[in-house]
């Protein structure tokens, strides 16, 4: 990609969203995997008559939109359902998110993937990856209170995740979120600062 991506994941309850939303107030574009998802599952979206003629009107809610908890459903009683939905969605996913990154206006884009590390593709699009971290018992605690899920339920989502370990042995630069907002920003303004010098020196060196 010809321009600078930082790519931007963490683990559920890490706070990846307050984080992108710091350096959005810092000046850089983002571009949200999650969001994209979202949008080619809306009435309309662009994934959603190949979803129907995958797996049938049941999945369609009436406004037209996914229905996500017939897929999850489907998911959970078809094995294969997975990856028949993540084979529909993730090249669509792909395809637009590196057309935003390549149009944003901002002077570097930050890529929001969760499932960076899981995906094995995004790494090789991103000049630079920021994990978002904490301690297990922290995004426990904040899942629990956020979503109303049980310690279990919460568990069993990280269970099917990357691990702490493996999220950071592919970061180039990690954000610590388990103490204030006042600490994360500052880190966040460090890290922008250290983007447009990159930014500089990629530009200079005519890539």
């Amino acid at each position: 990609m010809s321009r600078l991506v930082i790519g931007l994941t963490g683990g559920i309850g890490s706070g990846k969203s307050t984080v992108a939303d710091l350096f959005v107030e810092q000046g850089a574009g983002l571009v949200d995997t999650d969001a994209i998802a979202r949008e080619l599952t809306l009435a309309g979206g662009a994934a959603m008559p190949r979803l129907a003629a995958e797996f049938g009107p049941g999945i369609v809610a009436a406004d037209g939109a996914l229905d996500r908890t017939a897929m999850r459903q489907l998911a959970f009683a078809d094995a294969s359902a997975r990856g028949r939905l993540e084979g529909i969605l993730h090249p669509l996913i792909r395809q637009l998110s590196t057309e935003r990154c390549l149009a944003a206006p901002e002077p570097y884009v930050i890529l929001a993937v969760p499932l960076l590390v899981e995906s094995g593709t995004y790494r090789e699009r991103c000049d630079r990856v920021v994990v978002v971290d904490c301690p297990e018992s922290v995004q426990i605690a904040r899942v629990m209170a956020r979503n109303g899920l049980s310690a279990d339920e919460v568990k069993a989502i990280m269970a099917a995740q990357a691990t702490r370990q493996q999220r950071l042995s592919i970061a180039d630069d990690v954000v610590v979120n388990e103490a204030g907002l006042a600490e994360i920003s500052e880190r966040v303004r460090v890290l922008h600062a250290k983007y447009l010098a990159l930014l500089a020196e990629k530009l200079k060196a005519g890539c």
